[in-house]
């Protein structure tokens, strides 16, 4: 049968072939993205919970040391007592915000989709080339 099709026929046959291929591609990468955004919503939600219990329980437990510390120099050095443990918390406070914000910047989100893509890419630049 494909013998009797004309040339006319045969480019309009492999274009809706071609175009069926990159809906299919297009499809699975677009599936592909929306599974890595779920799972990395999902992900960000625990992380959030859990950090959020973390840094209340933290907090009351700082809280305690730090009371411990004052009263253990109440008589002597409560001034000093307060401002070295206030000096103490904000360093380490600038020490998290600075580890935080180098964690930040790494970017994960979407990386094998954004792989395949460019897999795809180069697919088809190298198959433009070869032809």
């Amino acid at each position: 049968m494909s013998g009797s099709q004309g040339p006319a026929e045969r480019v309009i046959l492999a274009a809706r072939r071609m175009l069926g291929s990159l809906v299919a591609s297009g499809e699975t990468r677009l599936r592909l993205a929306v599974l890595e955004l779920e799972l990395e919503r999902d992900r960000i939600l625990s992380m959030l919970l859990l950090a959020g219990a973390s840094l209340i329980l933290f907090s009351f437990g700082i809280g305690m040391l730090i009371l411990m510390v004052i009263v253990l120099y109440w008589e002597d050095h409560r001034i000093t007592a307060m401002v070295v443990s206030a000096a103490v918390l904000l360093a380490l406070s600038a020490g998290l915000a600075i580890t935080a914000k180098r964690i930040a910047k790494r970017r994960k989100l979407m990386e094998a989709t954004l792989s395949n893509l460019a897999q795809d890419r180069h697919y088809l630049e190298s198959s433009r080339d070869a032809s």
